[in-house]
């Protein structure tokens, strides 16, 4: 089974910055502003940049992301960004939770409808 009750569980804007980390480490573009961005994009929210930095700092000392400082652009006056991709780990608790949420809202489609 799929379910390990030892496994950490996500809240639901960690699952969106690890969405947002994912979907942008295939571009080379998972660092905070763009993370945001994209979070604002396909769900709607509008979250500050604070919290997704601070959420990227705890999922990363939870050992789901991993971080390095790339090189400095003339575009930000010289200044480096930092980027962020999955771990493993990150992976797996990002797994389990899409799990979770398909199992439960398995049947109900017809029933989330709009109206």
């Amino acid at each position: 089974m799929w379910c390990n009750s030892k496994a950490p569980v996500l809240g639901d804007f960690e699952q969106l910055v690890l969405l947002g980390v994912l979907r942008l480490e295939l571009q080379d573009c998972a660092y905070g502003a763009a993370i945001r961005q994209e979070i604002h994009a396909r769900s709607g929210r509008d979250v500050s940049i604070n919290a997704v930095y601070t959420t990227l700092d705890r999922l990363e000392s939870k050992g789901f992301l991993k971080s390095w400082v790339g090189d400095p652009t003339p575009q930000r006056g010289g200044r480096r960004r930092k980027f962020y991709a999955l771990r493993p780990a990150g992976v797996a608790a990002l797994r389990q939770a899409y799990h979770a949420f398909t199992a439960m809202a398995d049947g109900l489609q017809s029933r989330l409808e709009l109206k």
